[in-house]
């Protein structure tokens, strides 16, 4: 072989060289790269921290351990409505790491279609000794709580919404409590409301965009629903941050 031809080879070589480990790094940059961020929510959706909103004057700490929170456990009449199957995810958000909350006591209280809680005293009615549509559960292994009610109705200077509780007891950690809301789609809410036993002679003013608790983080406590036979299931993820 001439030089001349070695010298063409080498360089022919070099080249074909230089091409397969431009084709290898642009395969390998084309490559989908999972963020550990990406893999933890993959895992863990709850790796966001859920935002907090008030409490509210409705509040009442009945200690009712029950999953199914429609009834009124003192006369055991059950309030009427759309069914919602409701199941919360609670999840413990750290700097590196994302890990489900088991034995946390999770609150769930709603008024009922009517727009009445249980067991206060308001303006337009009291419900002393009534215990209807509060409730609580305990995280399970997965850290799920499940809970039967109704869709909400509503009352003025609201939109539709659920409050919930998490609290946290024990030798160790020490006790911690995180209150928020729920809340629904508007247009979701009003076809609801369109039946039986929501309909009243006053129209529904208050609505997401016009209530001043959801804007405060509203948007990421929004409920995805499902239908579910005549009514609704949902579940949604709440990300804690316990220091």
């Amino acid at each position: 072989m001439t030089n001349h031809l070695r010298r063409l080879f080498t360089r022919r070589q070099a080249l074909a060289l230089f091409k397969a480990m431009g084709s290898a790094i642009l395969v390998f940059g084309c490559l989908p790269r999972k963020s550990s961020q990406t893999a933890l929510a993959s895992s863990q959706p709850t790796c966001v921290v859920s935002p907090e909103q008030t409490e509210g004057p409705y509040f009442v700490d009945e200690k009712l351990n029950r999953s199914d929170i429609r009834a009124d456990p003192t006369d055991g009449s059950v309030k009427p409505g759309v069914p919602l199957q409701l199941t919360l995810h609670i999840s413990q958000v750290g700097s590196n790491s994302c890990t489900t909350l088991v034995g946390a006591i999770v609150d769930v209280w709603h008024c009922d279609a009517s727009g009445v809680y249980s067991d206060v005293t308001d303006r337009s009615f009291n419900t002393i000794g009534k215990k209807f549509l509060r409730g609580y559960q305990i995280t399970d292994a997965q850290g799920n709580v499940q809970f039967t009610t109704i869709y909400p109705g509503w009352y003025p200077g609201r939109t539709v919404h659920i409050h919930f509780k998490v609290r946290t007891t024990g030798t160790s950690q020490e006790s911690y409590e995180f209150t928020s809301q729920l809340y629904f789609d508007d247009k979701i809410s009003d076809r609801v409301y369109s039946q039986p036993p929501y309909p009243r002679k006053e129209q529904r003013t208050t609505k997401n965009t016009d209530d001043g608790i959801f804007a405060d983080g509203g948007e990421q406590l929004l409920l995805k629903l499902t239908q579910n036979g005549q009514g609704y299931s949902a579940t949604f993820d709440v990300g804690l941050r316990i220091a």
